[in-house]
């Protein structure tokens, strides 16, 4: 275990737990300490990643940041300003040299490379910010309450699938008990303040989670959404809340289906969040998924490129069959275990077979051939991509602030770098930036209270079929 003023952290099974405290400065500092070897890693990936997938080299957007998004961060959310004033200072006093300007633009970074697009007269190179085809596609994810599950309250689970590059820091179990509003239980990457994977619960009893909606191409310069979505879960006190916060300067970056329950009347709700458009749904007995498609036409349509929907060919399409008739099977039934289970899914609705593959519940592009892909221009056969993680909660749990997680894959297929790039030349140049994802065991968390033994657990049981081992196809 490492400590310092104001946070501890340690590593188990795949994940580092941190745990803060205080004040804005005062958290942020700790936070960037305990965090600092990680972040001088993700400093290094960041030059390397941006340049070769943009052809733009990082400090481009850390200027942009700077200039776009800095001042009205400063104006409208001075506390998460502060806390990364002292995320800058923790990091260099523990020996990664990093700016403000960077560690904002860090935050910032899901908007700033997947949804920033300059206007004409704002950048000189105009080309330059979101490429073609919209938003990407990142996240299996369900909620469910009511007659669905064993004891009528809510069971959400969530897995993150992203390129195995950036993706590999989602190991971050973030424990912040800041000075006012709502301590929080998240899943994040290093540094961050907010969780951007996301999945979290809070001391008022709200836990929430998300799926991104693909192909999303609309964008306005207003409120980033990782102040937006932070100050929610610190500050938001009902379902009502966060769409009051979510909504307010929008801009449409991150544009998702997110998932939030209440465990104080058990009620669960959806907000498919466009810019223009949005639709909330609300329930006391039934179920929400995500499967980064979205089910507003008006959404779909006009906010969309190149969706996904309806076409079990892809991904998006074919996760639109299998979770509901998964959730529907086992109605009455979801409860943690159950919910393990349906996040580490294999069944192929396309080939009508158990494959892990691009298609499943549990993502799997490494392991993929991608022969009915039906373009070209979609991620590649083999491509490190996929279920880098999983996470389960209920009501009991998240009264309690905890969760259940688990590293590597949602049903415990390892990752091996050195196995995958042998087998794959053409992904080979990334062997550098790549990281060894053994099969662990899923573990409770919770908020720290002073012991190690008293918020972590691991769970031996296996749950069931979901974790066989399949041999990796060559």
């Amino acid at each position: 275990m490492q400590s310092v003023k104001n946070g501890i952290s340690y590593d188990l099974n795949g994940w580092k737990y941190i745990s803060i405290k205080g004040t804005p400065r005062e958290r942020g500092y700790a936070h960037g300490y305990l965090a600092a070897k990680e972040m001088k890693e993700i400093q290094a990936m960041l030059r390397f990643n941006v340049f070769h997938d943009t052809g733009v080299h990082w400090e481009y957007y850390i200027d942009i940041c700077k200039h776009d998004f800095t001042q009205k961060i400063i104006d409208m959310f001075p506390e998460i300003y502060e806390e990364m004033q002292g995320l800058t200072e923790g990091c260099n006093a523990a020996g990664t040299d990093i700016s403000l300007d960077e560690m904002i633009a860090w935050n910032n970074s899901i908007t700033l490379l997947g949804y920033w697009r300059p206007a004409p007269d704002e950048r000189e190179d105009n080309a330059v910010g979101a490429k073609e085809g919209g938003g990407s596609d990142h996240c299996s994810a369900f909620i469910a309450n009511g007659e669905y599950t064993t004891d009528g309250k809510i069971v959400c689970a969530h897995n993150s699938f992203i390129t195995f590059v950036d993706g590999q820091y989602y190991n971050i179990i973030l424990d912040i008990n800041p000075n006012k509003g709502h301590r929080m239980l998240m899943q994040a990457l290093p540094c961050y303040v907010w969780s951007s994977s996301d999945f979290f619960v809070t001391s008022k009893g709200i836990l929430g989670t998300e799926t991104t909606i693909g192909g999303y191409n609309k964008f306005q310069n207003n409120l980033p959404i990782f102040c937006r979505i932070r100050q929610a879960m610190q500050y938001g006190d009902t379902l009502d809340d966060y769409v009051k916060i979510l909504m307010h300067g929008n801009s449409g970056d991150y544009a998702c289906s997110w998932m939030f329950g209440d465990t104080n009347t058990n009620e669960i709700m959806v907000i498919e969040l466009g810019l223009k458009y949005h639709d909330i749904k609300r329930t006391k007995s039934g179920y929400y998924f995500g499967c980064n498609v979205a089910f507003d036409p008006r959404i779909r349509n006009l906010e969309c490129s190149n969706s996904g929907y309806c076409d079990i060919r892809r991904h998006q399409g074919a996760r639109q069959v299998r979770l509901p008739d998964i959730i529907d099977k086992h109605k009455g039934k979801i409860n943690l275990e159950v919910a393990k289970m349906i996040i580490s899914d294999h069944f192929d609705v396309y080939l009508d077979k158990e494959n892990p593959c691009s298609r499943t519940i549990c993502s799997h592009y490494d392991l993929d051939k991608r022969e009915y892909m039906s373009q070209a221009d979609r991620p590649k056969p083999y491509q490190p991509r996929g279920a880098v993680d999983g996470a389960v909660v209920d009501t009991n749990m998240a009264k309690n602030m905890s969760f259940s997680a688990r590293w590597g894959s949602s049903c415990g297929i390892p990752f091996i770098k050195d196995e995958y790039c042998d087998q794959h030349r053409q992904f080979a140049y990334l062997r550098p930036w790549l990281k060894d994802r053994p099969e662990q065991p899923w573990t409770n968390f919770t908020i720290y209270t002073g012991k190690i033994g008293s918020n972590a657990k691991t769970i031996k049981k296996r749950s069931g079929p979901a974790n066989k081992r399949y041999t990796r196809r060559k």
